[in-house]
């Protein structure tokens, strides 16, 4: 990929499992959307650290966001409901 280019991805999230939002070392993206087909939770994590910042119930989606995102300080997004849901994003590599 190159700078510019979109990222994007959309998977099946287990129960109480994680989304992480990155990008291999060295490569940085700007997170614009996130999608969810049912309630989550939003946090920032660092690999050790985890900040919830946000909680959602319900489908939804996160939309015209900045969230900056590399290797090690990225967004995570957990499926807080009690079966596997749907959980994506988009957004632009900007390194």
């Amino acid at each position: 990929m190159a700078v510019g280019d979109v990222v994007a991805d959309i998977q099946s999230i287990a129960a109480a499992a994680y989304l992480d939002i990155q990008p291999s070392a060295g490569v940085e993206w700007v997170i614009h959307n996130i999608y969810h087909e049912h309630d989550i939770e939003l946090s920032k994590y660092d690999g050790t650290n985890s900040l919830a910042f946000d909680t959602e119930t319900g489908p939804g989606i996160h939309a015209k966001y900045a969230f900056h995102c590399n290797n090690m300080d990225r967004v995570r997004v957990k499926n807080t409901n009690v079966s596997a849901r749907l959980i994506g994003y988009d957004g632009v590599q900007t390194k």
